[in-house]
Protein backbone atom coordinates (compact mmCIF):
# COMPACT_ATOMS: atom_id res chain seq x y z
CA UNK A 1 0.00 0.00 0.00
CA UNK A 2 2.90 2.49 1.03
CA UNK A 3 4.93 1.46 -2.52
CA UNK A 4 1.35 2.05 -4.57
CA UNK A 5 0.99 5.55 -3.07
CA UNK A 6 4.41 6.75 -3.18
CA UNK A 7 4.14 5.57 -7.28
CA UNK A 8 0.99 7.93 -7.35
CA UNK A 9 2.31 10.66 -6.10
CA UNK A 10 5.22 10.48 -7.95
CA UNK A 11 4.06 9.88 -11.41
CA UNK A 12 2.48 13.84 -11.50
CA UNK A 13 6.54 14.78 -11.42
CA UNK A 14 7.99 11.96 -13.65
CA UNK A 15 8.37 12.34 -17.36
CA UNK A 16 8.19 10.01 -20.24
CA UNK A 17 10.85 7.92 -20.80
CA UNK A 18 10.85 5.57 -23.70
CA UNK A 19 11.61 1.95 -23.64
CA UNK A 20 14.93 3.01 -25.81
CA UNK A 21 16.38 4.27 -22.53
CA UNK A 22 16.66 1.66 -20.40
CA UNK A 23 20.30 0.56 -21.23
CA UNK A 24 22.38 -2.80 -20.26
CA UNK A 25 24.66 -3.17 -17.82
CA UNK A 26 27.87 -2.70 -18.68
CA UNK A 27 31.13 -3.34 -15.74
CA UNK A 28 34.02 -0.87 -16.72
CA UNK A 29 30.91 2.11 -16.71
CA UNK A 30 28.53 1.32 -13.58
CA UNK A 31 31.87 0.60 -11.69
CA UNK A 32 33.48 4.03 -12.46
CA UNK A 33 30.27 5.43 -10.97
CA UNK A 34 29.81 3.42 -7.73
CA UNK A 35 33.81 3.80 -7.54
CA UNK A 36 32.76 7.32 -7.48
CA UNK A 37 30.35 7.34 -5.60
CA UNK A 38 31.71 5.40 -2.93
CA UNK A 39 34.90 8.02 -2.78
CA UNK A 40 32.64 11.11 -2.04
CA UNK A 41 30.49 8.68 0.15
CA UNK A 42 33.68 7.78 2.16
CA UNK A 43 34.88 11.55 2.45
CA UNK A 44 31.59 12.59 4.07
CA UNK A 45 31.66 9.58 6.69
CA UNK A 46 35.29 11.13 7.53
CA UNK A 47 33.70 14.12 7.91
CA UNK A 48 30.49 12.74 9.99
CA UNK A 49 32.98 10.51 11.93
CA UNK A 50 34.83 13.68 13.03
CA UNK A 51 32.04 15.73 13.90
CA UNK A 52 30.65 12.81 16.01
CA UNK A 53 33.92 12.14 17.81
CA UNK A 54 34.45 15.89 18.57
CA UNK A 55 30.69 16.35 19.86
CA UNK A 56 30.36 12.81 21.91
CA UNK A 57 32.26 11.44 24.84
CA UNK A 58 33.86 8.17 24.05
CA UNK A 59 31.82 6.24 25.63
CA UNK A 60 28.94 7.80 24.67
CA UNK A 61 30.12 7.62 20.76
CA UNK A 62 31.62 3.70 21.25
CA UNK A 63 27.83 3.01 22.31
CA UNK A 64 26.12 5.08 19.07
CA UNK A 65 28.24 2.62 16.80
CA UNK A 66 27.98 -0.26 18.74
CA UNK A 67 23.84 0.02 19.02
CA UNK A 68 23.40 0.55 14.78
CA UNK A 69 26.47 -2.20 14.14
CA UNK A 70 24.05 -4.58 16.40
CA UNK A 71 20.87 -3.45 15.04
CA UNK A 72 21.77 -3.60 11.52
CA UNK A 73 23.39 -7.05 11.82
CA UNK A 74 20.23 -8.39 13.13
CA UNK A 75 17.89 -6.79 10.87
CA UNK A 76 19.96 -7.32 8.13
CA UNK A 77 18.59 -10.70 7.35
CA UNK A 78 15.03 -9.23 6.43
CA UNK A 79 16.91 -8.35 3.19
CA UNK A 80 15.64 -12.05 2.88
CA UNK A 81 18.51 -12.22 -0.57
CA UNK A 82 15.94 -10.69 -2.94
CA UNK A 83 17.87 -7.14 -3.75
CA UNK A 84 20.80 -9.89 -4.61
CA UNK A 85 17.97 -11.92 -7.22
CA UNK A 86 17.05 -8.94 -8.97
CA UNK A 87 20.46 -7.61 -9.70
CA UNK A 88 21.30 -10.70 -10.86
CA UNK A 89 18.20 -11.31 -12.80
CA UNK A 90 16.57 -8.17 -13.70
CA UNK A 91 19.23 -7.49 -17.03
CA UNK A 92 16.65 -10.70 -18.09
CA UNK A 93 13.79 -7.77 -18.68
CA UNK A 94 14.02 -4.56 -17.16
CA UNK A 95 9.91 -3.75 -17.70
CA UNK A 96 8.95 -6.33 -14.60
CA UNK A 97 11.72 -4.17 -12.53
CA UNK A 98 8.77 -2.36 -10.64
CA UNK A 99 6.94 -5.27 -10.29
CA UNK A 100 9.68 -7.54 -8.48
CA UNK A 101 10.01 -4.43 -6.19
CA UNK A 102 7.04 -4.55 -4.99
CA UNK A 103 6.98 -8.27 -4.13
CA UNK A 104 10.24 -7.95 -2.80
CA UNK A 105 8.50 -5.49 -0.17
CA UNK A 106 5.74 -7.13 0.80
CA UNK A 107 8.32 -10.02 1.57
CA UNK A 108 10.78 -8.39 3.66
CA UNK A 109 7.81 -6.05 5.78
CA UNK A 110 6.73 -9.81 6.88
CA UNK A 111 10.10 -10.53 8.05
CA UNK A 112 10.92 -7.60 9.51
CA UNK A 113 7.96 -7.64 11.75
CA UNK A 114 9.37 -11.17 12.76
CA UNK A 115 12.73 -9.54 13.61
CA UNK A 116 11.16 -6.98 15.15
CA UNK A 117 9.31 -8.88 17.88
CA UNK A 118 12.29 -10.78 18.55
CA UNK A 119 14.46 -7.89 19.18
CA UNK A 120 12.13 -6.16 21.90
CA UNK A 121 12.19 -9.47 23.64
CA UNK A 122 15.89 -10.57 23.13
CA UNK A 123 17.41 -6.97 23.97
CA UNK A 124 20.83 -7.44 22.40
CA UNK A 125 23.04 -4.40 23.82
CA UNK A 126 22.45 -6.28 27.23
CA UNK A 127 24.31 -8.76 26.08
CA UNK A 128 26.91 -5.83 25.98
CA UNK A 129 25.90 -4.49 29.20
CA UNK A 130 25.43 -1.23 27.55
CA UNK A 131 22.33 0.86 29.05
CA UNK A 132 19.20 0.60 27.52
CA UNK A 133 17.36 3.74 25.71
CA UNK A 134 14.20 4.04 23.98
CA UNK A 135 15.08 6.43 22.05
CA UNK A 136 18.14 5.03 20.18
CA UNK A 137 16.67 1.62 20.03
CA UNK A 138 14.06 2.81 18.18
CA UNK A 139 15.77 4.75 16.25
CA UNK A 140 18.38 2.38 15.37
CA UNK A 141 15.62 0.08 14.51
CA UNK A 142 14.30 2.25 11.93
CA UNK A 143 17.79 2.62 10.69
CA UNK A 144 18.38 -0.62 9.58
CA UNK A 145 14.48 -0.75 7.82
CA UNK A 146 15.16 2.34 6.25
CA UNK A 147 18.71 0.78 4.65
CA UNK A 148 17.23 -2.76 3.86
CA UNK A 149 14.41 -0.17 1.77
CA UNK A 150 16.70 1.35 -0.49
CA UNK A 151 18.66 -2.38 -1.55
CA UNK A 152 15.90 -2.85 -3.57
CA UNK A 153 15.38 0.42 -5.90
CA UNK A 154 18.77 0.51 -5.96
CA UNK A 155 19.73 -3.29 -7.10
CA UNK A 156 16.79 -2.18 -10.20
CA UNK A 157 18.50 0.95 -11.28
CA UNK A 158 21.37 -1.17 -11.78
CA UNK A 159 20.06 -4.17 -12.98
CA UNK A 160 18.76 -1.22 -15.77
CA UNK A 161 21.92 0.40 -16.50
CA UNK A 162 21.41 3.20 -14.48
CA UNK A 163 24.14 2.72 -11.66
CA UNK A 164 24.73 6.55 -11.92
CA UNK A 165 21.62 7.30 -10.15
CA UNK A 166 22.37 4.50 -7.84
CA UNK A 167 25.73 6.41 -7.13
CA UNK A 168 23.91 9.58 -6.79
CA UNK A 169 20.95 8.00 -4.01
CA UNK A 170 24.09 7.09 -1.69
CA UNK A 171 25.89 10.39 -2.10
CA UNK A 172 22.39 11.75 -1.20
CA UNK A 173 22.22 9.91 1.56
CA UNK A 174 25.82 10.35 2.79
CA UNK A 175 25.73 14.38 2.10
CA UNK A 176 21.89 14.25 4.18
CA UNK A 177 23.91 13.12 7.52
CA UNK A 178 26.78 14.88 7.35
CA UNK A 179 24.66 18.41 6.72
CA UNK A 180 22.32 16.56 9.65
CA UNK A 181 25.74 16.26 11.68
CA UNK A 182 26.95 20.03 11.02
CA UNK A 183 23.59 21.46 11.86
CA UNK A 184 23.25 19.65 15.16
CA UNK A 185 27.15 20.05 16.10
CA UNK A 186 26.69 24.17 15.20
CA UNK A 187 23.71 24.27 18.04
CA UNK A 188 26.00 22.36 20.05
CA UNK A 189 23.82 19.60 20.69
CA UNK A 190 25.66 16.19 22.23
CA UNK A 191 22.96 13.94 22.95
CA UNK A 192 23.02 10.79 20.51
CA UNK A 193 19.82 10.24 19.98
CA UNK A 194 19.73 13.45 18.01
CA UNK A 195 22.75 12.58 16.18
CA UNK A 196 20.82 9.17 15.15
CA UNK A 197 17.78 11.29 14.29
CA UNK A 198 20.09 12.82 11.62
CA UNK A 199 21.45 9.32 10.33
CA UNK A 200 17.88 8.14 9.98
CA UNK A 201 16.67 11.04 7.44
CA UNK A 202 19.46 10.45 5.21
CA UNK A 203 18.86 7.16 4.46
CA UNK A 204 14.99 8.05 4.09
CA UNK A 205 15.72 10.62 1.38
CA UNK A 206 18.06 8.52 0.00
CA UNK A 207 15.31 5.85 -0.46
CA UNK A 208 12.60 8.17 -1.70
CA UNK A 209 15.13 9.21 -4.21
CA UNK A 210 16.21 5.71 -6.04
CA UNK A 211 11.70 4.86 -5.70
CA UNK A 212 11.05 8.39 -7.72
CA UNK A 213 14.10 7.79 -10.58
CA UNK A 214 13.49 4.16 -10.78
CA UNK A 215 9.26 5.35 -11.23
CA UNK A 216 10.49 7.68 -13.91
CA UNK A 217 12.44 4.91 -15.64
CA UNK A 218 9.48 2.31 -15.67
CA UNK A 219 6.79 4.97 -16.52
CA UNK A 220 6.89 5.31 -20.15
CA UNK A 221 7.84 0.86 -20.27
CA UNK A 222 5.09 -0.98 -21.77
CA UNK A 223 5.08 -4.82 -21.00
CA UNK A 224 2.63 -7.40 -20.33
CA UNK A 225 4.84 -9.66 -19.41
CA UNK A 226 4.65 -11.40 -16.03
CA UNK A 227 7.35 -11.50 -13.53
CA UNK A 228 8.17 -15.19 -13.73
CA UNK A 229 10.22 -13.88 -17.30
CA UNK A 230 13.32 -13.12 -15.27
CA UNK A 231 13.54 -17.01 -14.03
CA UNK A 232 11.86 -20.24 -12.92
CA UNK A 233 13.18 -18.72 -9.33
CA UNK A 234 10.26 -15.87 -9.77
CA UNK A 235 7.60 -18.20 -10.36
CA UNK A 236 5.38 -17.40 -6.82
CA UNK A 237 6.10 -16.36 -4.07
CA UNK A 238 7.36 -19.33 -2.03
CA UNK A 239 9.86 -20.37 -5.15
CA UNK A 240 11.52 -16.78 -4.85
CA UNK A 241 11.76 -17.37 -1.33
CA UNK A 242 13.25 -20.63 -1.39
CA UNK A 243 15.68 -19.23 -4.21
CA UNK A 244 16.74 -16.70 -2.46
CA UNK A 245 17.53 -18.74 0.60
CA UNK A 246 21.23 -18.99 0.35
CA UNK A 247 21.52 -15.74 0.26
CA UNK A 248 19.22 -14.62 3.05
CA UNK A 249 21.50 -16.93 5.42
CA UNK A 250 24.52 -15.18 3.75
CA UNK A 251 23.78 -12.26 4.22
CA UNK A 252 22.34 -12.59 7.78
CA UNK A 253 25.96 -13.89 8.60
CA UNK A 254 28.04 -11.40 6.33
CA UNK A 255 27.93 -8.65 9.07
CA UNK A 256 29.79 -11.16 11.32
CA UNK A 257 32.83 -11.06 8.71
CA UNK A 258 33.78 -6.91 9.41
CA UNK A 259 32.24 -6.77 12.45
CA UNK A 260 32.95 -9.63 14.59
CA UNK A 261 36.66 -8.41 15.70
CA UNK A 262 34.84 -5.09 16.68
CA UNK A 263 32.20 -6.92 18.72
CA UNK A 264 34.98 -9.39 20.41
CA UNK A 265 37.10 -6.02 21.17
CA UNK A 266 33.97 -4.48 23.16
CA UNK A 267 33.43 -8.28 24.89
CA UNK A 268 37.28 -8.58 25.68
CA UNK A 269 37.50 -4.44 27.10
CA UNK A 270 35.04 -1.77 26.58
CA UNK A 271 33.31 0.64 24.45
CA UNK A 272 35.91 3.22 25.01
CA UNK A 273 38.62 1.13 23.88
CA UNK A 274 36.39 -0.21 21.01
CA UNK A 275 35.96 3.30 19.93
CA UNK A 276 39.85 3.00 19.22
CA UNK A 277 39.67 -0.05 17.12
CA UNK A 278 36.58 1.55 15.34
CA UNK A 279 38.28 4.84 14.38
CA UNK A 280 41.48 2.58 13.18
CA UNK A 281 38.79 0.34 11.00
CA UNK A 282 36.79 3.94 9.54
CA UNK A 283 39.87 3.72 6.73
CA UNK A 284 39.96 0.39 6.26
CA UNK A 285 36.07 0.06 5.92
CA UNK A 286 36.26 2.88 3.42
CA UNK A 287 39.03 0.85 1.54
CA UNK A 288 36.36 -1.75 1.66
CA UNK A 289 34.01 0.13 -0.62
CA UNK A 290 36.48 -0.15 -3.53
CA UNK A 291 35.61 -3.97 -4.04
CA UNK A 292 32.31 -3.66 -2.72
CA UNK A 293 31.25 -1.19 -5.87
CA UNK A 294 33.11 -3.50 -8.65
CA UNK A 295 31.04 -6.52 -7.39
CA UNK A 296 27.86 -4.70 -7.24
CA UNK A 297 28.79 -3.86 -10.83
CA UNK A 298 30.21 -7.25 -11.99
CA UNK A 299 26.93 -9.06 -10.80
CA UNK A 300 24.49 -8.33 -13.55
CA UNK A 301 27.18 -8.60 -15.92
CA UNK A 302 28.07 -12.16 -15.05
CA UNK A 303 24.66 -13.07 -13.91
CA UNK A 304 23.72 -12.49 -17.50
CA UNK A 305 26.24 -15.37 -18.78
CA UNK A 306 25.68 -18.05 -15.73
CA UNK A 307 27.28 -20.87 -17.02
CA UNK A 308 29.08 -19.69 -19.83
CA UNK A 309 32.66 -20.16 -18.07
CA UNK A 310 34.70 -18.29 -20.97
CA UNK A 311 32.54 -14.95 -21.04
CA UNK A 312 32.72 -15.16 -16.95
CA UNK A 313 36.42 -15.52 -17.00
CA UNK A 314 36.93 -12.41 -19.95
CA UNK A 315 34.97 -10.04 -17.41
CA UNK A 316 36.72 -11.66 -14.30
CA UNK A 317 40.02 -10.96 -16.18
CA UNK A 318 39.25 -7.49 -16.76
CA UNK A 319 38.40 -6.99 -12.78
CA UNK A 320 41.34 -8.52 -11.81
CA UNK A 321 43.61 -5.89 -14.10
CA UNK A 322 41.12 -3.05 -12.23
CA UNK A 323 42.49 -4.60 -8.80
CA UNK A 324 45.81 -4.91 -9.53
CA UNK A 325 45.97 -1.09 -10.79
CA UNK A 326 44.03 -0.13 -7.57
CA UNK A 327 46.18 -1.91 -5.07
CA UNK A 328 49.56 0.69 -5.00
CA UNK A 329 46.56 3.54 -4.97
CA UNK A 330 44.70 2.24 -1.98
CA UNK A 331 47.88 1.17 -0.08
CA UNK A 332 50.02 4.18 -0.21
CA UNK A 333 47.14 6.60 -1.07
CA UNK A 334 45.49 5.22 2.39
CA UNK A 335 48.25 5.42 4.33
CA UNK A 336 48.94 8.64 3.58
CA UNK A 337 46.14 10.05 3.83
CA UNK A 338 45.56 8.22 7.81
CA UNK A 339 48.79 9.43 8.62
CA UNK A 340 48.85 13.41 8.01
CA UNK A 341 44.66 13.98 7.84
CA UNK A 342 43.55 11.25 10.74
CA UNK A 343 45.57 13.21 13.62
CA UNK A 344 44.11 16.45 12.45
CA UNK A 345 40.64 15.33 12.42
CA UNK A 346 40.03 13.29 15.18
CA UNK A 347 40.84 13.76 19.02
CA UNK A 348 44.27 12.98 20.14
CA UNK A 349 43.02 10.53 22.67
CA UNK A 350 42.82 7.87 19.75
CA UNK A 351 46.52 8.46 18.66
CA UNK A 352 48.50 8.89 21.77
CA UNK A 353 47.76 5.61 23.45
CA UNK A 354 45.96 6.88 26.58
CA UNK A 355 43.27 4.31 25.16
CA UNK A 356 45.52 1.51 24.37
CA UNK A 357 46.85 1.82 21.16
CA UNK A 358 47.69 4.58 17.82
CA UNK A 359 44.62 3.64 15.62
CA UNK A 360 47.28 4.81 12.54
CA UNK A 361 49.54 2.09 13.47
CA UNK A 362 46.07 -0.59 13.49
CA UNK A 363 45.44 0.87 10.08
CA UNK A 364 48.38 -0.10 8.91
CA UNK A 365 48.00 -3.79 10.04
CA UNK A 366 44.73 -3.32 8.66
CA UNK A 367 45.70 -3.29 4.93
CA UNK A 368 46.91 -6.25 3.99
CA UNK A 369 43.44 -7.81 4.86
CA UNK A 370 42.32 -4.53 2.43
CA UNK A 371 44.18 -6.49 -0.16
CA UNK A 372 43.32 -9.62 -0.04
CA UNK A 373 39.41 -8.22 0.07
CA UNK A 374 40.34 -6.19 -3.30
CA UNK A 375 41.93 -9.20 -5.08
CA UNK A 376 39.21 -11.91 -4.21
CA UNK A 377 37.05 -9.37 -5.93
CA UNK A 378 36.77 -11.55 -9.05
CA UNK A 379 35.95 -14.72 -8.02
CA UNK A 380 33.98 -13.52 -4.61
CA UNK A 381 31.80 -12.37 -7.22
CA UNK A 382 31.49 -15.45 -9.30
CA UNK A 383 30.22 -17.38 -6.28
CA UNK A 384 27.18 -14.95 -6.36
CA UNK A 385 26.58 -16.22 -9.61
CA UNK A 386 26.93 -19.82 -9.11
CA UNK A 387 24.22 -21.87 -10.54
CA UNK A 388 24.08 -23.66 -7.06
CA UNK A 389 23.48 -20.67 -4.89
CA UNK A 390 24.09 -22.43 -1.56
CA UNK A 391 28.41 -22.30 -2.31
CA UNK A 392 27.82 -18.98 -1.95
CA UNK A 393 26.19 -19.95 1.99
CA UNK A 394 28.88 -21.89 2.46
CA UNK A 395 31.63 -19.82 1.32
CA UNK A 396 30.30 -16.69 4.06
CA UNK A 397 29.69 -19.68 6.82
CA UNK A 398 33.28 -20.92 6.16
CA UNK A 399 34.85 -17.22 6.33
CA UNK A 400 32.77 -16.18 9.42
CA UNK A 401 33.66 -19.32 11.32
CA UNK A 402 37.43 -18.72 11.29
CA UNK A 403 36.94 -14.96 11.77
CA UNK A 404 35.16 -16.02 15.14
CA UNK A 405 37.89 -19.01 16.00
CA UNK A 406 40.64 -16.36 15.05
CA UNK A 407 38.81 -13.52 17.11
CA UNK A 408 38.53 -15.32 20.22
CA UNK A 409 41.72 -17.04 20.33
CA UNK A 410 43.83 -13.76 19.49
CA UNK A 411 41.82 -11.10 21.41
CA UNK A 412 39.73 -12.68 23.75
CA UNK A 413 42.24 -15.54 24.94
CA UNK A 414 45.69 -14.33 24.12
CA UNK A 415 44.80 -10.35 24.80
CA UNK A 416 46.47 -9.66 27.83
CA UNK A 417 45.75 -5.66 27.44
CA UNK A 418 43.90 -2.97 25.95
CA UNK A 419 46.92 -2.75 23.58
CA UNK A 420 47.72 -6.00 22.82
CA UNK A 421 44.11 -6.81 22.01
CA UNK A 422 43.59 -4.04 19.70
CA UNK A 423 46.75 -5.00 17.89
CA UNK A 424 45.64 -8.54 18.00
CA UNK A 425 42.31 -7.65 16.95
CA UNK A 426 43.96 -5.89 13.80
CA UNK A 427 45.56 -9.20 12.95
CA UNK A 428 42.50 -11.46 13.48
CA UNK A 429 40.82 -9.10 10.71
CA UNK A 430 43.95 -9.04 8.19
CA UNK A 431 44.19 -13.08 8.61
CA UNK A 432 40.38 -13.04 7.81
CA UNK A 433 40.41 -11.61 4.73
CA UNK A 434 43.29 -13.80 3.76
CA UNK A 435 40.91 -16.97 4.22
CA UNK A 436 38.00 -14.89 2.54
CA UNK A 437 40.53 -15.03 -0.60
CA UNK A 438 41.36 -18.63 -0.60
CA UNK A 439 38.10 -19.50 -0.07
CA UNK A 440 36.48 -17.97 -3.01
CA UNK A 441 39.18 -19.16 -4.95
CA UNK A 442 38.71 -22.75 -3.62
CA UNK A 443 34.63 -22.72 -3.98
CA UNK A 444 34.52 -20.75 -7.46
CA UNK A 445 37.04 -23.52 -8.92
CA UNK A 446 39.00 -20.65 -9.56
CA UNK A 447 42.62 -22.26 -9.43
CA UNK A 448 43.33 -22.77 -12.56
CA UNK A 449 41.90 -19.50 -13.66
CA UNK A 450 44.25 -17.86 -10.82
CA UNK A 451 47.33 -19.82 -12.32
CA UNK A 452 46.89 -18.43 -15.53
CA UNK A 453 48.03 -15.34 -14.66
CA UNK A 454 50.13 -16.38 -11.60
CA UNK A 455 53.44 -14.49 -12.54
CA UNK A 456 51.10 -11.09 -11.82
CA UNK A 457 49.48 -12.47 -8.32
CA UNK A 458 53.43 -13.22 -7.23
CA UNK A 459 54.35 -10.20 -7.83
CA UNK A 460 51.31 -8.20 -6.30
CA UNK A 461 51.42 -10.21 -3.42
CA UNK A 462 55.07 -9.90 -2.90
CA UNK A 463 55.05 -5.79 -3.63
CA UNK A 464 52.08 -5.66 -1.32
CA UNK A 465 54.08 -7.58 2.08
CA UNK A 466 57.29 -5.38 1.45
CA UNK A 467 54.88 -2.24 1.41
CA UNK A 468 52.59 -3.28 4.64
CA UNK A 469 55.91 -4.40 6.80
CA UNK A 470 57.55 -1.36 5.93
CA UNK A 471 54.25 0.96 7.24
CA UNK A 472 53.85 -1.65 9.94
CA UNK A 473 57.60 -1.44 11.62
CA UNK A 474 58.21 2.35 9.73
CA UNK A 475 60.74 1.36 7.84
CA UNK A 476 61.66 1.91 4.28
CA UNK A 477 60.54 -1.73 3.18
CA UNK A 478 57.65 0.02 1.66
CA UNK A 479 59.92 1.08 -1.43
CA UNK A 480 60.06 -1.84 -2.73
CA UNK A 481 57.15 -1.99 -3.16
CA UNK A 482 56.41 0.81 -5.69
CA UNK A 483 56.70 -1.21 -8.91
CA UNK A 484 52.93 -2.37 -8.13
CA UNK A 485 52.41 1.47 -10.06
CA UNK A 486 53.34 -0.53 -13.46
CA UNK A 487 49.88 -2.42 -13.44
CA UNK A 488 48.41 0.85 -13.19
CA UNK A 489 48.48 0.97 -17.19
CA UNK A 490 46.94 -2.11 -17.28
CA UNK A 491 44.22 -0.85 -15.43
CA UNK A 492 43.32 1.83 -17.48
CA UNK A 493 43.33 -0.59 -20.61
CA UNK A 494 40.82 -2.73 -18.77
CA UNK A 495 38.67 0.22 -17.83
CA UNK A 496 38.07 1.66 -21.39
CA UNK A 497 37.95 -1.71 -22.88
CA UNK A 498 34.55 -2.11 -20.24
CA UNK A 499 32.86 1.32 -20.51
CA UNK A 500 30.30 0.80 -23.05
Amino acid sequence: MVLETWFEVSSSFALDVETKHIRRPAFGRDASWLLSAEIVAILLAFIGQIILTRNLLASDYGWFILAIDVYATIFLVTDLGLPTLLARDGPKDPSVIGQAIKKIYSMQLCAFVVFLIIALVVQPLDWFEQRDSVWIVSLCIAISFIHIASYSPRAGLRAMGYANHEAYSKVIERGCIVLGYFLLASKGVTTVEWYAAAFLFGGLVSVLYALFILHIFLRGVSTHSQISVLGEEWYDTKTLFFSALPFAITLSILPYVIRIEKFLVAYATNVEIMAVFHVAQLAWLAGLVVPTALRSAMLPVLGQDRGIVELQHQSMNSCLSICFGLLPIGLYGGQCIVAIFAPLAFPQQYFDGTLGANAINLFSVLLLGWSMTLLSTPTYTLLQTDLNPWKFTIFIAAVTSTSFILGWILIVELGSSSRSVLYLGSLAATLSALFLYLYSVTLSGSWQWVMQRKEEWVFALVCTSFIVLGFVGNSLIWLFGLPLFLFIPQALRAMRSTLS
